[in-house]
């Protein structure tokens, strides 16, 4: 039998200004930034909920709380490779990574090559394993008024050959 685990996972930030607007690992040049108790990367975040929601560890809130001063300020890189660890120690290996960011502005699609490159170091996968979309909401809602950005995320396990 095969044992396949699907997960999804949401996460969403404010945007205000004197803050980094971190995106999939990269750093991104905006006048607004993401409010959060880590370093607010919304899509890095919505991937750990959907690999903790694919083997039912409940979400990233969880394991990595924002009552936990070690966490604020945190690099989300540091917490998608924690999460890669406990996900791997359970048996199971990612299949591929499908994800979705909602933001106005500003435009993200030239970054996105870069951020699969980053993603792909962290999780060590190929690249081709990791989709990023973007879109706008077309001025409609939270995103669409520049108040936050969100990110959906879609993930496929599959448990690892014992060998």
């Amino acid at each position: 039998m095969i044992d396949l685990r699907i997960g999804n996972g949401y996460d969403v930030h404010r945007l205000a200004e004197g803050y980094d607007l971190w995106l999939g690992g990269i750093k991104v040049e905006h006048t607004k930034g993401s409010v959060g108790h880590s370093d607010g990367d919304v899509l890095i975040h919505a991937i750990c909920d959907a690999l903790f929601g694919a083997l039912a560890m409940r979400d990233i809130g969880y394991h990595f709380p924002d009552t936990d001063a070690s966490f604020k300020g945190v690099d989300s890189k540091i917490l998608l490779k924690k999460t890669i660890m406990l996900i791997r120690d359970r048996g199971y290996d990612i299949v591929n990574i499908d994800t979705v960011i909602c933001i106005q502005r500003p435009k993200i699609k030239p970054i996105i090559p870069q951020m699969r490159k980053v993603l792909a170091e962290v999780i060590g996968v190929n690249e081709d394993r990791i989709s990023v979309k973007a879109t706008t909401t077309e001025q409609l809602g939270f995103e669409g008024r520049e108040e936050g950005v969100s990110a959906y995320a879609v993930v496929l396990l599959s448990k690892m050959d014992k060998k």
